[in-house]
């Protein structure tokens, strides 16, 4: 088993770790928020999100909901639930993730088995470090159908034909990274109120 330290970082990146001690470290650490782990075949990453990583992730929630609300879109908030196939060998913890096409199918579900359930319709990663895991393979392979990666600004990626190509939102399609990207943008010089009203407001010009 080798680890590395990413200089100047909160991520760990350890390699032959068996799938049994990525279980027993979800076992151990499923009460706490932090750190967050990704698995892929073998590679165990181990995140603990700072300040900026962890309000950055909620606004971009925070717009992915507002959006839905507007266009009243029934949806499920499954925020950094942990998503894992045994028989793939690959697991991951995102930053947020939506269930909205899906939202019926999961309501009523206490724990998600996704050799069962579908996986989440949404997710929302922030990669504001420049250089974790990459972490698409995992989502491609559990079928999730679109991806919001931030880095400096917003990337949406949809998958297609097991690839994950640049688009507009599909989820949620009056979003495109331009706005978010502004919204986000704007966040950091207003008033918490405030800028929820100008959102909701922009969002509904749209509509």
């Amino acid at each position: 088993m080798s680890a590395v330290q990413r200089p100047n970082t909160d991520r760990v990146i350890i390699r032959n770790v068996s799938w049994e001690t990525y279980e027993h470290l979800l076992k151990d650490l499923e009460n706490q928020s932090s750190p967050r782990l990704a698995y892929d075949r073998g590679v165990l990453e181990i995140m603990s999100p700072h300040f900026e990583h962890d309000r950055g992730k909620d606004i971009l929630a925070d717009i992915a909901k507002i959006a839905l609300e507007e266009m009243e879109l029934d949806f499920e908030s499954a925020v950094s639930t942990t998503y894992k196939r045994q028989d793939l060998e690959r697991g991951f913890e995102p930053d947020a993730s939506f269930y909205i096409q899906n939202a019926e199918r999961v309501r009523d579900k206490k724990r998600l088995d996704m050799k069962v359930d579908p996986p989440p319709d949404l997710l929302i990663e922030m990669d504001v470090t420049n250089d974790s895991m990459d972490k698409f393979p995992l989502y491609a392979a559990l079928g999730v159908p679109e991806v919001w990666r931030w880095e400096e600004t917003l990337e949406i990626s949809v998958l297609n034909e097991g690839v994950y190509v640049r688009r507009n939102s599909l989820a949620i399609p009056i979003l495109n990274e331009k706005l978010i990207s502004e919204l986000m943008e704007s966040s950091l010089h207003m008033k918490r109120p405030a800028w929820y009203r100008q959102t909701r407001q922009r969002i509904r010009e749209l509509l």
